[in-house]
């Protein structure tokens, strides 16, 4: 067993209308001014924001907005977020939405201290020191961002999508309503559970060795997730599987499956490049794609794990490890297709041509290869790109 530090600070208020609950909670640590970072329009056509508001008023708290965060957060819209945070002197950033919005709000919130430009933490040309507390009030269950310690960004004149990991990128407080998810789509319900599974996935196979104790937890965080993608299926406003599917992805990116073992992460630098050059490209539909060709491409290189996977997550029963591991990665693609997700990169409308410019975005250019159980440099993931296209 490797040595670790596992830190999870963030406040997590779960259960039925505990979003009514926000003004008192910012209230309760000492902060009146506040910046809310949402989306577009449905946080106002659900009557959420009123709802939010309202608690916010009887609590005091003055309000800059900053509506219009995108589905995949721009750097651009985090330093104009930045620049207003500033100017009103927010103590605290409230982010009401999914991952896209957390990062969003995140990404202000390191911001706002840092005299050099956001992205630097991006490219690695600068470490967060100091943030502004961020809270969110979740309302789609999928990138786990709400107990997170990362945040992604996409750079729009570079066609660059990165992430960096941070202590300061830890929520203050995290408000989980599944009602509050009630009304999203099968689409993106089904994306929230890949996106959610892949994170789990992503710290199960890596290089370091295995621990039984850790193993359990992902794999049941894994079965769980799938057995709520099933039921919402045909039940989408079930509460007991919309409460499963938003704590498993607190779960699954919080670094509790993470204990003991490196993160690399690898499917995720690979999606990053697809949705970073594609900006339409959901990521959990993105993962989906590519996660089981990743698989089919790298489990001869640790045939034992993908065959525990197997049995223990798809209740493979085939006693040779090569046969298990091989169908194990098979019902993984069955399922994220029984959940409507795309199959193929061609899926998603774009062109085969376009498969070396997104190896080149994954490998920085040919400067780096990827850490899994063989290095991913481009060729690699090249061939994972064409192999799934």
């Amino acid at each position: 067993m490797n040595n670790f530090t596992y830190h999870a600070p963030t406040n997590v208020i779960f259960g039925r209308n505990t979003h009514k609950q926000v003004g008192d909670i910012i209230k309760g640590y000492g902060y009146d001014r506040i910046m809310l970072q949402y989306g577009k329009n449905s946080i106002k056509a659900s009557g959420l924001y009123d709802e939010i508001m309202q608690s916010l008023r009887d609590s005091g708290i003055t309000v800059v907005e900053m509506g219009g965060v995108q589905p995949n957060p721009t750097v651009e819209f985090v330093r104009s977020a930045i620049a207003v945070a500033r100017e009103h002197k927010v103590q605290l950033v409230l982010a009401v939405g999914g991952g896209s919005v957390i990062d969003s709000a995140k990404c202000t919130a390191v911001g706002v201290p840092y005299e050099g430009d956001e992205w630097d933490f991006h490219c690695g040309k600068a470490t967060p020191k100091a943030a502004l507390p961020v809270g969110c009030v979740l309302t789609l269950a999928a990138a786990g961002s709400e107990m997170s310690a990362s945040a992604v960004l996409t750079n729009t004149e570079l066609n660059s999508k990165r992430g960096f990991g941070s202590q300061f990128n830890r929520c203050l407080f995290s408000i989980c309503n599944p009602e509050l998810t009630y009304t999203v789509s099968p689409y993106q319900t089904a994306c929230g559970i890949v996106d959610s599974m892949a994170h789990t996935m992503e710290r199960y196979f890596t290089v370091c060795p295995p621990t039984d104790l850790t193993d359990q937890m992902a794999e049941g965080v894994l079965r769980a997730l799938i057995n709520a993608g099933r039921t919402l299926l045909t039940d989408p406003q079930n509460y007991e599987a919309r409460a499963n599917m938003m704590w498993g992805s607190s779960l699954s990116h919080n670094g509790l499956t993470g204990c003991f073992r490196e993160q690399a992460l690898a499917v995720h630098q690979l999606e990053h490049a697809l949705s970073g050059e594609y900006e339409h490209i959901a990521h959990g539909a993105g993962l989906a794609v590519l996660f089981p060709a990743w698989a089919r491409y790298i489990y001869p290189h640790n045939i034992p794990r993908f065959a525990q996977f197997a049995r223990r997550v798809w209740e493979v029963t085939e006693a040779d490890d090569k046969v298990a591991a091989e169908e194990g990665i098979r019902r993984m693609a069955d399922y994220f297709a029984e959940l409507g997700m795309p199959t193929r990169l061609r899926d998603f409308a774009i062109p085969e041509s376009c498969i070396p410019r997104l190896a080149e975005l994954c490998s920085f250019g040919r400067t780096r290869a990827v850490k899994s159980y063989i290095p991913m440099d481009y060729n690699v993931v090249k061939d994972i790109f064409e192999a799934c296209y």
